[in-house]
């Protein structure tokens, strides 16, 4: 594997599992095992190299979650079901291996960042407005295709993004994937007129 690919899948792993802040160049260099002169070769900083986390995380997301739950194989509004479904399943693998619900590494981050690093917090939140735009298109053929009554599709994907990101916080915090399994399958029924 190449330096820069272990440097970044370390960081993605340790800050993931741990936070930002506790999370140092030092730590993420003995983890790849490279030395720091390499760290700062690929990333001048521990920013540049969050803000490159962010965006393979995003990459996986897209890839693993998103485009496998919002196929077109079934109506979409149970697409959003399978979303929470296999958004459980993650999290429940996740704390197998290490003990622990790590959460959603973005809501992690902005929880941890945004009142301290803009440049993040702006990483974060586009992030989190490509996740709303995939919520809005699930919506608007659900309109087109359930025969459902008109609703607000730019308000309900953000409430269901909210809802989302609330329900994974909360499993975090009990150290419980069973609460998304339990409750986050009500994401489908959120609607804002």
């Amino acid at each position: 594997m190449q330096t820069q690919q272990r440097i970044l899948n370390a960081a993605r792993e340790l800050i993931h599992s741990r936070s930002y802040a506790d999370v140092g160049v030092a730590l993420i260099c003995d983890r790849a095992q490279v030395k720091k002169g390499s760290f700062y070769h690929f990333y001048p900083s521990k920013q540049e190299l969050t803000l490159a986390v962010l965006d393979t995380y995003f990459v996986d997301m897209k890839e693993q979650l998103l485009d496998n739950a919002f196929k077109n194989d079934i109506p979409p509004l149970a697409r959003l079901k399978r979303m929470a479904q296999m958004a459980y399943e993650f999290q429940k693998e996740l704390q197998k291996q290490t003990g622990h619900v790590l959460g959603c590494p973005f809501g992690n981050i902005a929880t941890e960042l945004s009142t301290q690093d803009e440049t993040i917090r702006k990483k974060v939140e586009h992030i989190f407005t490509k996740l709303q735009s995939g919520i809005k298109q699930v919506l608007v053929q659900a309109q087109e295709d359930e025969c459902i009554e008109p609703f607000n599709t730019e308000a309900t994907a953000e409430a269901m993004l909210a809802y989302f990101e609330g329900i994974v916080l909360l499993a975090k915090t009990r150290n419980d994937p069973e609460i998304i399994k339990q409750l986050l399958p009500a994401i489908a029924d959120i609607r804002i007129i």
